[in-house]
């Protein structure tokens, strides 16, 4: 007969209910990330075919004709013309179009301001020589001795680090994102000298946001560091 280990006399005397209840939320933590990300990305497709399907003649839509409807047909109308778009826009007749466009947006009022404000945003965003965030940073924040996890977007500029030159010397600025949801936050003024730069990747610092700090990235120099112990000690 096999001898009975301790860790099998704990498995034996956990109750029933304590193991369903183990089997629920291992299955939780699989199915949820799952079912979230199907739900979201089915209700960005279907907000995408609303927008796009109406506009479409009724020769192109396929949904007049066929006995079912295609989801994500209006997704893939939407991504054509948007690449028709940048193509008819790199030549010259199109960015002379585009200039005239733009033009008259800035003589209105309020359309300007919203315009050029969205246009800035998604230039910085998808621009491909650089990358939106340098880097990523504990700063202290929202006094001394509490740290908050922020993103550095470039070195201060103009009028504002020509006003910061006397009080606090060369600053850097820095986007420092709310929980869960880091597309809102605080833009801040930081001196170089106080803030702490980190090795992260800008991806695992928004999961680290997200998550409110339940989701970690794992530290490659502590890890590196218990790997050259362990060579050590079989060595």
């Amino acid at each position: 007969m096999i001898p009975e280990t301790d860790q099998t006399k704990i498995v034996k005397r956990q109750p029933a209910m304590t193991r369903l209840r183990n089997y629920f939320f291992t299955g939780l933590v699989i199915c949820a990330p799952i079912a979230i990300t199907a739900y979201l990305t089915w209700t960005l497709v279907q907000w995408v075919d609303g927008w796009v399907k109406p506009y479409l003649p009724d020769i192109y839509n396929p949904d007049l004709y066929l006995p079912f409807s295609i989801p994500g047909f209006g997704v893939l109308v939407a991504l054509f013309v948007i690449t028709i778009v940048g193509f008819l826009t790199a030549n010259l007749i199109g960015k002379s179009i585009v200039a005239y466009g733009e033009y008259l947006l800035s003589r209105m009022p309020v359309v300007r301001n919203i315009y050029s404000a969205l246009k800035q945003i998604f230039e910085t965003v998808f621009r491909e020589d650089a990358e939106s965030f340098q880097s990523v940073v504990i700063v202290e924040y929202p006094r001394r001795g509490i740290w908050a996890l922020a993103f550095v977007a470039t070195d201060t500029l103009g009028e504002v680090q020509a006003r910061l030159d006397e009080p606090a010397g060369q600053t850097v600025s820095v986007f420092l994102p709310t929980t869960p949801n880091p597309t809102s936050g605080f833009l801040l003024f930081v001196p170089k000298e106080d803030v702490v730069t980190l090795d992260m990747s800008v991806e695992d610092a928004a999961k680290l946001v997200i998550s409110a700090g339940l989701v970690a990235p794992e530290f490659q120099e502590a890890k590196q560091k218990a790997l050259d112990k362990r060579a050590k000690e079989t060595s």
